[in-house]
């Protein structure tokens, strides 16, 4: 059995601890008080036997054992020792707690952490720039403990009742996640690093410098960022127009025919140039917190005016669509699918029909969504149905709100009066653990109903410590973002104030476990119409009318989110067990079920789960993505076009998960199966050569809108094993 220890070390069990630290507590005490060290023996022995099972599956929590320990002596014990190890407890904590975060940063820089380590699925702890900035967070999360966030709101993070995100980057005055006005900073130019960058005079050399803007505005925030190549489609003209100048010495000596074909060829050696740089830069950079940016780029043939340009957006859309299929080599030289830049294909009338215009780029992200796991699909239909308008979310599914500004007041150089999504931005998420709720209720609906009220009430006090920490904060603390147009052109010392307010940015309330908390109050799914999907629908038009609620008296935009929980599923889940118990069905695993997805576990084909889902994306206006898991569909493309196809008729933004995995040690290529090791913990294991080794495989997995390479806590890792196929 292995313990993780406070510091995140993971360390097989030793029961002697827990005699020795009784025994301790026993010495204190006056000799009429002692228990005997027989009696003490059988105590542990108690000790132990409950910790097997909790420890059965998965490591478990230092914390808990010592929780257990109290648990057991106050039950078998006397007054006196129970208050004496209480006592120790309490002496030793205070010890600890002088140097904890010393002993953090020792575990983070030998690579000791277990938390740490499986915390996110695209950083890789073993590096120094990731370790630097993991260092930096445990400085910043010590500082919000003691400084920036109240009591209240810190309790209830760590009893696991919501979870305040990102607390790692809260000390500074950053954002979540943006959509990047790379239009602007393109056409109009921007600066990098203190040097001028001017409009580029071709389509590559414009790629070249969106890689250089997507690290620049990576390192100025701290979530995803989003651009469109329809951005990027104008500057294939301008690689035309500079063939066609450069090469004009030779065009009496060849046909009309001849001339164009020759043009057009080197315009496409540009194109795929190009786009070659943003798949492998984006892929090789490494950002100050070190990891390659999540990023994702948004592919809507419709946002470029019908003619040349959009032409030469379906000839951009469909070079990052081979490419990808292609995959980038790994470091054994395996064509494999790189996690980044996530890709994004919109569907709409010119493109979802097999006799319309674009079909042939649909199929070709079908052959690319079954191979490589990307793009994901935007619904031009539902989402018009939905938000008026049509436009990519901020990374993995945060979505702003419908523009309601009036005025420029980013002071874009490309502002137009109407709707403006790009150079807006999302100010923060705090999620609510509705599964908590539900258990603390006991299944009474008027507790409930307070319960929520009383949780709710926090989460809005954790939502404005983000907004205030936002709030007066300089542009020079982020040039790119704040000046030079990703975000805005402030002047320099300029507040960035105005951009909190009135729609321009919004911020999240985050919710998760939306199935478990219907199950335990009303026994069924929210995938039963009979009082599961009422009473789940009625929970998310009352979380919508928080928010509303919010906003009308804040005038911030407040707006509801389906939290995409990581490592936080698992957080909750031992949270759960450890106010609750296990409770079969609710609490019995290690992770929860993020925002309103169906469970995992749960018997659904894929169209009816999009169908079903497709009631909650309008409920979940700050943000929703939904997923089929599917076998390998290398072959069969007309399943994966008709779920395309109903994805465009139901709901508006999905995925469909895949598997491709590649073992280094046997060159296996297929899925990689998850297994239980001799310590109770699962891990992973290839098929045809048994390797177990995480440093020779590649694995793959979509975890929570992003695709993970890395591995995964051991809760989330339970989540994917427990996954059934919907095709």
């Amino acid at each position: 059995m292995l313990v993780i220890k406070r510091n995140g070390k993971e360390v097989e069990f030793d029961v002697a601890k827990i005699n020795e630290a009784i025994s301790k507590a026993n010495s204190t005490l006056p000799s009429d008080n002692k228990l005997s060290d027989a009696y003490i023996g059988g105590l542990v022995d108690i000790i132990l036997d409950k910790c097997n099972k909790l420890g059965k599956n998965n490591a478990i929590q230092v914390e808990d054992i010592q929780d257990i320990v109290e648990e057991i002596l106050m039950q078998f014990s006397t007054y006196e020792l129970s208050r004496a190890y209480v006592r120790y407890r309490y002496d030793r904590e205070k010890i600890r707690a002088s140097n904890s975060i010393d002993d953090e940063i020792l575990t983070l820089i030998e690579c000791e952490n277990e938390d740490i380590k499986q915390e996110n699925s695209n950083k890789n702890p073993t590096i120094i720039s990731t370790q630097r900035d993991y260092m930096a967070g445990a400085i910043s999360k010590d500082l919000s403990r003691r400084k920036f966030l109240s009591k209240e709101i810190i309790d209830a993070h760590d009893q696991g009742l919501i979870h305040f995100h990102d607390m790692d980057y809260f000390a500074q005055h950053a954002y979540n996640c943006c959509l990047v006005n790379l239009e602007d900073m393109l056409q109009n130019g921007t600066v990098i690093s203190g040097t001028m960058i001017e409009r580029p005079h071709c389509f590559s050399t414009a790629c070249n410098i969106a890689t250089q803007i997507i690290a620049q505005v990576a390192s100025g925030q701290y979530g995803g960022q989003s651009i469109s190549l329809a951005h990027l489609a104008p500057f294939v003209q301008a690689t035309r127009e500079k063939y066609i100048s450069t090469f004009s010495n030779i065009k009496p000596t060849m046909s009309n025919q001849e001339w164009y074909e020759f043009i057009e060829k080197l315009v496409k050696e540009d194109i795929k140039r190009g786009v070659q740089t943003i798949q492998y830069q984006v892929v090789t950079l490494m950002t100050t917190n070190g990891q390659a940016p999540f990023v994702t780029v948004y592919m809507n043939i419709n946002e470029a005016p019908q003619g040349r340009v959009r032409d030469d957006l379906a000839s951009i859309i469909e070079e990052v669509l081979r490419q990808r299929i292609k995959g980038v080599k790994n470091e054994v030289g395996q064509w494999v699918a790189p996690a980044f830049p996530k890709l994004i294909y919109c569907l709409d009338e010119n493109n979802v029909h097999p006799n319309s215009e674009y079909y042939y780029l649909t199929k070709l992200s079908a052959e690319c969504t079954a191979k490589r796991m990307v793009p994901d699909y935007i619904s031009a239909k539902v989402m018009r149905e939905l938000k008026g308008d049509v436009y990519t979310c901020m990374g993995c599914r945060s979505f702003l709100t419908p523009d309601r500004t009036t005025d420029n007041i980013a002071r874009a150089n490309n502002y137009k009066p109407g709707h403006k999504y790009y150079g807006r931005f999302n100010q923060g998420v705090v999620t609510i653990n509705l599964v908590d709720v539900a258990i603390s209720s006991k299944g009474q609906l008027n507790v409930f109903y307070k319960l929520l009220d009383e949780r709710l009430a926090i989460c809005y006090k954790a939502l404005m410590a983000r907004h205030n920490r936002l709030k007066g904060t300089p542009s020079d603390v982020a040039p790119i973002l704040w000046q030079y147009g990703a975000i805005a052109r402030l002047n320099k010392g300029e507040v960035i104030d105005p951009l909190l307010y009135g729609g321009y940015s919004t911020i999240s309330l985050g919710y998760a476990g939306l199935y478990e908390c219907v199950k335990y109050m009303t026994g069924e799914s929210h995938t039963e119409s009979k009082v599961g999907l009422p009473f789940a629908l009625e929970l998310m038009e009352i979380l919508n009318k928080y928010t509303n609620k919010w906003k009308e008296e804040t005038n911030i935009d407040f707006s509801l989110y389906g939290t995409p929980l990581e490592s936080t599923t698992y957080k909750f889940a031992k949270a759960l067990q450890k106010r609750h118990g296990i409770i079969p069905g609710i609490t019995d695993k290690n992770y929860i079920t993020n925002s309103y997805h169906v469970n995992v576990r749960e018997e659904i084909d894929a169209f009816s789960k999009l169908s079903l889902e497709s009631h909650f994306q309008p409920l979940s206006p700050g943000g929703a993505i939904s997923y089929v898991e599917v076998p390998n569909m290398v072959n069969n493309l007309d399943a994966v076009l008709e779920v395309i196809k109903h994805i465009y008729n139901t709901i508006m933004y999905a995925e469909i998960n895949t598997k491709f995995d590649y073992c280094h040690v046997c060159n296996f290529e297929g899925e990689i199966k998850i297994v239980n090791n001799s310590h109770g913990k699962l891990t992973w294991q290839c098929p045809s050569c048994g390797n177990t080794d995480q440093e020779h495989m590649t694995v793959t997995r979509r975890t929570c809108g992003y695709i993970g390479s890395n591995f995964w806590n051991q809760g989330r890792t339970q989540e994917i094993n427990d996954r059934v196929l919907h095709l």
